[in-house]
C-alpha cells in the first residue's frame, strides 16, 4: 500500500471541500482498502465521512428513505424495510457475507468498483484502471462478464445486488456537492463504458450521496430477488433478477424487472415489462417476455450461456412473485 493522508470530516461542508480538492471519501472501506492494498487504487488523501449524520432509515408517506451511511445489515433487518420494501432486504442479504454487511454502507455499495479479475491484475491491460491500455477480458477469461451494454473497451459487470433492486423499484438518490444539491434516479448513477470505461458513475467532483428514496406502492410488497451464482454464499451473480409486480382482476397491472450480472451496469428490462402488462401471469407469458430481455446481447467467447440463463432467471423470479400470497 502506498502512503496516503487521512482526515476525519466533522461536517458535510468539510467533506465536500476535501473531495472537491481531490480527496476520496471513505466509510466502510470494504472495496477501497482492498484496492489500495493491491495498488489498483492510489489515492493520496482520504476523508472519513462516518461522523456525518447520513445514517438511519425513515418513512415519509409510503416512501422508505435510507441514509447513505446506513449499514447493509441495519437496512436489511429494519422493520420498515421488511414491511415496505422486502425486495431491498432480500437483495442486501444476498449481496455479501455477514461480516461485510456489518461495515459496508449503502452509498459505498452503489459505488463499488467492478470485480473483473483483470482490473486487479497490474500486469494485465485494463481500460478502467489505465485508460487506453486495452481490455484483457475481451479475449481472455470472460465467463462472468457482461452481455449487455458492452463496448470494444470494456465488458465488466457491475457487482452491486441492492442496486438491481433499487432500480427495479424506481428509487432516487439525493446528492450534495460544491454546486449544491440534486436528486436523480439511481439508474442514472451508472454510466455505460463506451470508450471511457474508467468513468463509472455520473457524480460530479466532490458530490456526496446523502440518501436513497424508495417509493412505495402495491408492487413493492409482491417482489422477489433471485441470484444465480457458482456457489451459495459470498459470490457475485452470474445472473440476478429483481421483480416487483402488481396484479388486479387476474391480470398484471404493473411490473418492474431489473437484472444484474449481465450488464455493464444494473439493467432495467423495460421491453419485458411492457410485454407483461395486461396479461395473465402464466409461464408461457413469462417466457415470451423474458426472451425480449436478451435483445441486443453481445456475448463474449466464454459467456454465451448467459443469454439463456438470463431468460430462465427472469421466468423463475416472475414465478416466485406469482407464488406470493
Amino acid at each position: 500500500m502506498l502512503p496516503f493522508s487521512y482526515e476525519k470530516a466533522l461536517s458535510e461542508q468539510e467533506a465536500i471541500a476535501a473531495a472537491a480538492a481531490g480527496a476520496r471519501y471513505i466509510a466502510g472501506g470494504t472495496t477501497l482498502i482492498d484496492l489500495m492494498r493491491e495498488e489498483v487504487e492510489r489515492p493520496e488523501r482520504l476523508v472519513d465521512i462516518n461522523a456525518l449524520p447520513l445514517g438511519g432509515i425513515r418513512v415519509e408517506g409510503s416512501d422508505l428513505v435510507i441514509g447513505a451511511l446506513a449499514l447493509m445489515t441495519e437496512v436489511a433487518a429494519h422493520p420498515d424495510t421488511l414491511r415496505l420494501q422486502p425486495l431491498v432486504a432480500e437483495s442486501l442479504i444476498e449481496g455479501a457475507s455477514p461480516q461485510l454487511r456489518n461495515v459496508a454502507s449503502i452509498g459505498g455499495n452503489l459505488l463499488q468498483r467492478v470485480r473483473c479479475p483483470y482490473f486487479r491484475m497490474l500486469d494485465a491491460p485494463c481500460n478502467k484502471r489505465e485508460p487506453g491500455s486495452g481490455c484483457a477480458a475481451i479475449d481472455g477469461l470472460n465467463g462472468g462478464h457482461a452481455i449487455l451494454g458492452v463496448s470494444d473497451h470494456c465488458i465488466a459487470t457491475h457487482p452491486s445486488d441492492v442496486a438491481v433492486a433499487l432500480i427495479a423499484l424506481d428509487a432516487t438518490m439525493r446528492v450534495r456537492g460544491p454546486e449544491g444539491e440534486r436528486t436523480f434516479p439511481v439508474e442514472e448513477l451508472f454510466r455505460l463504458p463506451g470508450d471511457t470505461p474508467h468513468l463509472e458513475h455520473t457524480l460530479n467532483p466532490g458530490e456526496l450521496i446523502l440518501d436513497v428514496r424508495v417509493p412505495g406502492g402495491p408492487h413493492s410488497r409482491r417482489a422477489r430477488y433471485l441470484k444465480v451464482r457458482d456457489r451459495e454464499s459470498y459470490e457475485f451473480a452470474l445472473v440476478s433478477a429483481a421483480v416487483a409486480m402488481e396484479t388486479e382482476g387476474g391480470v398484471i397491472r404493473s411490473v418492474r424487472i431489473a437484472c444484474g450480472g449481465v450488464g455493464t451496469r444494473p439493467w432495467r428490462m423495460r421491453a419485458s415489462e411492457a410485454a407483461l402488462i395486461g396479461k395473465e401471469p402464466a409461464r408461457l407469458v413469462f417466457e415470451a417476455a423474458a426472451r425480449l430481455a436478451a435483445d441486443g446481447a453481445r456475448p463474449a467467447t466464454g459467456n454465451h450461456y448467459k443469454v439463456e440463463l438470463l431468460q430462465r432467471t427472469i421466468v423463475r423470479t416472475l414465478e416466485m412473485v406469482g407464488e406470493m400470497a
